[in-house]
């Protein structure tokens, strides 16, 4: 019954991050993915191991009493919103029962679960979308996102749910712009062509947007007159800028051999919690502006009692860091990537912040070469969680305090069961909805020795 290649009708009765569901045949768990609690499903086995069964949706035979119409006619096609046909409120039930029991299966204990804080806004939350150039169905060009589980065909994102309007108007603009000129987009098969990415950054709290346009090196572009019908668009936001980015890396990600500002600045800026951050091409920072509000509050809030010094490991452009700068004497972040360290000391110098230090470098060097005594330790890692090595090398400080702010709770898991071998208590446990419509989750845990 459970042979690979099996197709089974089976009942969803719960589901597991990030966005799996879980059904029972004979006894044997299997895991569908993109499975919701009540559907009924026909599904084919197509991967099984010893402790591990996987299987694909052929048919969703009966919806789950949580399934609404989804308010996006793409809904389906490309992978922006899976949880789009599920009202919000059980979006955020989900995503907190997902991350408590992920807890608890790590054997983590006696913390106070302080609930999901959900997304100030629901919709057009994004304040930034990285789009790609390809053809849809029909053959033309096309701008938006990657069809589902299809690397080459490209989704129109007409009505989408996670930006605003000023968005699909400058997508709207720029595409058009390319079929009248009739420049190729990059095959990612030949590598040949010149149209690859457009990114758009909107600040959420200054409504300040980035235009920045990535293709090959193949064919020189004049872009003067794209320029000056985006710079025309009635926009509710207002343009500070419009980039051209030349990448030639065979990759699909998007990189920079070459940045040119085509008309106004470089960067936007956001103003979250008092303080101003200015915001590159290639800047990380949250893309949901009102969220990172809340989140970057509940860290400040969780760091207490207010410590002397603390160490922002793995600090990005050290947003966390100038949020806490002023609970205490002084504040030192690590960030490996050396462009994230030069926006970090540029954005504490416009803020006027004279007791954070930034560091370029890894975390497991860097940490050896510090001679303070920390009263509390920020960990923000990537998806991966933090390496063994460097883990073990925080626990070696003995920190009274830690606050580990996690985007990926099964790495969260993993290393807070690390940490409670060593000594460490979770105290405190909040999630903060930052990603509506989809699977992921931001969550905060103040942990004490």
């Amino acid at each position: 019954m459970c042979k690979r290649g099996s197709v089974i009708e089976a009942n969803v009765v719960d589901t597991i991050f990030p966005n799996k569901g879980l059904v029972y045949v004979d006894g044997k768990k299997i895991i569908v993915h993109g499975a919701i609690e009540g559907q009924k499903l026909r599904i084919q086995i197509v991967k099984k191991r010893r402790d591990r069964i996987e299987a694909k949706i052929l048919e969703v035979l009966e919806r789950s009493p949580l399934e609404q119409e989804p308010a996006c006619r793409q809904f389906g096609l490309c992978g922006g919103c899976t949880y789009l046909h599920i009202p919000y409120e059980s979006q955020l039930e989900i995503k907190a029962s997902q991350v408590l029991k992920l807890l608890q299966d790590a054997a983590i204990k006696g913390f106070d679960f302080l609930g999901i804080e959900p997304s100030p806004k629901e919709s057009a939350y994004r304040n930034k979308m990285e789009y790609t150039f390809g053809h849809g169905g029909d053959g033309l060009l096309e701008l938006g996102l990657h069809r589902k589980r299809m690397r080459y065909e490209i989704s129109p994102v007409t009505g989408c749910q996670l930006v605003d309007e000023d968005f699909l108007c400058i997508l709207d603009s720029v595409l058009g712009y390319f079929r009248e000129v009739g420049i190729p987009f990059y095959h990612k098969k030949s590598h040949q062509g010149v149209l690859r990415n457009l990114v758009i950054r909107k600040a959420g709290t200054t409504n300040e947007i980035l235009v920045n346009l990535i293709t090959t090196s193949q064919q020189e572009l004049t872009l003067t007159d794209l320029s000056e019908r985006l710079q025309q668009l009635h926009l509710t936001g207002h343009l500070k800028g419009f980039l051209h980015t030349i990448n030639d890396g065979k990759a699909d990600t998007i990189q920079a051999d070459s940045i040119r500002v085509i008309w106004g600045d470089d960067h936007i800026t956001e103003r979250i919690l008092g303080l101003t951050f200015q915001i590159s091409a290639f800047s990380f920072f949250q893309t949901n502006s009102y969220g990172a509000e809340k989140l970057f509050s509940l860290v400040r809030d969780f760091a207490s009692p207010r410590p002397d010094v603390v160490f922002d490991l793995y600090c990005g452009t050290g947003t966390i860091a100038q949020i806490i700068s002023p609970l205490a004497d002084q504040v030192i972040g690590i960030e490996i990537v050396p462009e994230a360290i030069e926006a970090a000391q540029e954005n504490a110098r416009i803020n006027n912040l004279d007791n954070c230090r930034f560091i370029a470098g890894d975390v497991l060097t860097e940490l050896d070469a510090l001679h303070h005594q920390p009263d509390l330790i920020i960990l923000d890692p990537p998806r991966g969680g933090i390496h063994p090595k460097a883990l073990d090398k925080v626990i070696s400080i003995d920190a009274p305090y830690l606050i580990y702010v996690s985007c990926q709770p099964v790495s969260l898991a993993k290393d807070l069961k690390v940490l409670a071998a060593s000594g460490y208590t979770a105290t405190r446990v909040k999630c903060v909805d930052m990603f509506p419509h989809t699977p992921h989750i931001e969550t905060v845990v103040q942990l004490q020795l």
